[in-house]
């Protein structure tokens, strides 16, 4: 069994390989996703200027519950939302070392289907 910071390791040594490869600008903004236990979080950050343009999470206490897919999509609608009141349509989705899979993928549909292209 693979001890819990071997995991935590591993995924950040990921997200940094993808962090080498992308990055957000003015144009297209990052979405970067943070699956913790508990919760979901998501953030529109822009690299260039070193500023987050719109942020959602399950701690906003609108969403109930928070490790569940259900729940990350509602973080996911939330955050495409926001993002567009602030003018931003396009983005570079940036899973944060986390597998394509479940809650991550599960809030990058949402987001695409309120209105984000990526």
């Amino acid at each position: 069994m693979i001890a819990k910071t071997d995991r935590t390791q591993i995924r950040s040594k990921v997200h940094f390989r993808i962090r080498q490869k992308l990055s957000g600008t003015t144009e297209r903004p990052r979405l970067n996703v943070y699956r913790s236990l508990n919760h979901i979080y998501a953030q529109v950050i822009d690299d260039s200027n070193g500023t987050t343009i719109a942020s959602a999470s399950t701690l906003a206490g609108k969403i109930a519950g928070g490790g569940n897919v259900a729940a990350a999509k509602e973080v996911g609608k939330l955050v495409a939302e926001k993002a567009l009141e602030k003018g931003v349509t396009k983005v570079v989705f940036d899973r944060g070392g986390f597998l394509y899979h479940g809650r991550i993928k599960a809030l990058a549909d949402a987001a695409r289907e309120a209105g984000l292209i990526f």
